[in-house]
């Protein structure tokens, strides 16, 4: 029943990008709208983008292991994107609605956005253990995203050019297997040069210390001093062109 239920998600992906034209290159839109782009945090790598008139979702999951006790992201969306599937990634059932399903590297355009998924891997062994991740890339609201989702690998020149510079960029900092390190982490914000940033993926209350080896956030903040830190006490944000810094970066935590 369940792969029945992925499979009417992944046909509906599917569909979305022929119908507009899977391409293989990123082609940037010329005049962005002016607007806002809202993002909300459900817990380990998923978020909840909100802006024109669109809600994305990115990497539902499961609660196990390092989402053992975060609440199921039982939300609507109107897209869904997908970094890789896991035992507690990417799991489609119980979302609201009939959104599409964005899961496999590719240029897709859907509902009026434009969608960049970017081949990275999920482990430091050249995939063999965890597979491949899917980046994603896209803007919305006039704010350009980068969602690293589950990123191993260093950044290939090519995968920058794809990526460009960020206006937000969400990024795993706690390590394991199949993640960045907090020192790995660094090194790709250097390399992309964001301008806000979201640390995602790292150790928190609702993480199962049993089965979940990630650190906690602050071993990144650590190695980021320096930088502007905002900790708001909430799970969402709204973010504007005139609310980015002009220079420098922010780095955004969100507290569940």
């Amino acid at each position: 029943m369940k792969r029945r239920r992925f499979m009417h998600y992944v046909q509906a992906g599917l569909i979305t990008g022929l119908g507009g034209g899977i391409a293989t290159h990123w082609q940037a839109s010329s005049a962005q709208a002016a607007g806002s782009l809202g993002i909300r945090w459900l817990g380990h790598t998923c978020f909840l983008f909100s802006g024109d008139g669109l809600e994305v979702l990115v990497n539902p999951f499961r609660p196990v292991g390092c989402t053992a006790k975060y609440a199921a992201p039982r939300v609507s969306a109107n897209i869904v994107l997908i970094s890789s599937r896991l035992l507690d990634e990417g799991v489609v059932e119980g979302l609201g609605g009939k959104p599409k399903l964005l899961f496999e590297p590719g240029a897709y355009k859907t509902n009026g956005l434009q969608f960049q998924g970017i081949r990275t891997l999920h482990d430091r062994v050249n995939g063999y253990r965890f597979g491949t991740n899917v980046a994603w890339k896209w803007v919305q609201g006039g704010i350009n995203v980068v969602h690293l989702g589950g990123i191993a690998s260093p950044i290939s020149v090519e995968q920058k050019i794809l990526m460009s510079r960020p206006d937000v960029l969400l990024i795993p900092v706690g390590g394991s297997a199949k993640a960045y390190t907090p020192a790995e982490a660094k090194t790709a914000i250097e390399t992309l040069n964001p301008k806000l940033v979201i640390p995602t993926h790292y150790k928190t209350a609702a993480t199962d210390p049993k089965t979940c080896d990630l650190q906690p956030v602050e071993d990144f903040l650590s190695l980021m001093k320096g930088t502007t830190i905002r900790r708001m006490g909430s799970n969402a944000i709204t973010v504007t062109s005139s609310s980015l810094p002009s220079s420098g970066q922010v780095i955004q935590v969100f507290d569940k």
